[in-house]
């Protein structure tokens, strides 16, 4: 189990809260005792927590680049003890919905269902590259390119996120019409699809609820985005977990 080596994701003078819209907000959480950085965020609206390093299997030494089969993926997942406290801590994989648990559904390609890009629901991933961190597909509805150049492509958002790669990562669920193959979102270019379970991927460890004590607030620095975000920030109350 992983226990040491945590990446502090923020500065010693980072906001508690770090508002992506107007109705959602990354809330950092501590998971090593030390309560000026923060190695998790807790998204209040979709109610998950995601580590702060996008990919700590290889800042962990897990692995070597991050890339890693589905197997390999779910298994470190799901292994992560970051608390301090005897037992894994129940980190998964995001999730996918298979929307009628039969493989692609989309209309067109530009405005999928749970295929293809500028998909804003059915995956928690593409949740968090579309509406929490407000980033763009390399295609808009229409099927019109959208402008997104080398070296981040679409990824030109990464919020409070460190090492969030603008490559494929795996999602927990499995690709029903071929189960040798698994679901994956891309976030250089905002599209989820599907590949074998042997392929590499990077792997992004989130977790159901809200993990971790609060970070108490010390204002200073504010996190801007350029993708007509709000960009609020506001100072919340520690609060018990």
């Amino acid at each position: 189990m992983i226990k040491s080596h945590l990446l502090a994701a923020v500065c010693t003078c980072a906001f508690s809260i770090i508002s992506m819209s107007s109705h959602a907000a990354l809330l950092a959480r501590d998971l090593d005792g030390n309560l000026t950085t923060a190695e998790a965020y807790y998204d209040n609206v979709a109610g998950l927590t995601w580590l702060a390093d996008a990919n700590y299997a290889q800042t962990s030494g897990y692995d070597t680049d991050g890339k890693m089969n589905w197997f390999d993926a779910t298994t470190w997942a799901a292994g992560l003890d970051l608390d301090g406290t005897p037992g894994a801590d129940g980190w998964r994989l995001p999730n996918t919905v298979d929307v009628g648990n039969d493989g692609e559904t989309y209309t067109n390609i530009y405005q999928g269902v749970d295929f293809g890009y500028n998909i804003t629901t059915h995956s928690e991933m593409s949740n968090m590259f579309y509406n929490v961190l407000g980033n763009t597909a390399f295609y808009d509805t229409s099927g019109t390119q959208t402008g997104c150049t080398s070296p981040d492509d679409c990824l030109t958002n990464t919020g409070p996120f460190s090492n969030l790669q603008s490559f494929n990562y795996w999602s927990s669920t499995e690709y029903a019409p071929i189960t040798s193959s698994a679901w994956n979102f891309y976030f250089d270019a905002g599209d989820q699809g599907w590949r074998s379970k042997y392929g590499l991927d990077y792997a992004w460890a989130v977790q159901s609820g809200d993990f971790g004590a609060a970070i108490v607030p010390v204002p200073a620095a504010v996190w801007l985005f350029s993708s007509g975000l709000l960009g609020l920030v506001g100072i919340a109350r520690k609060k018990q977990t």
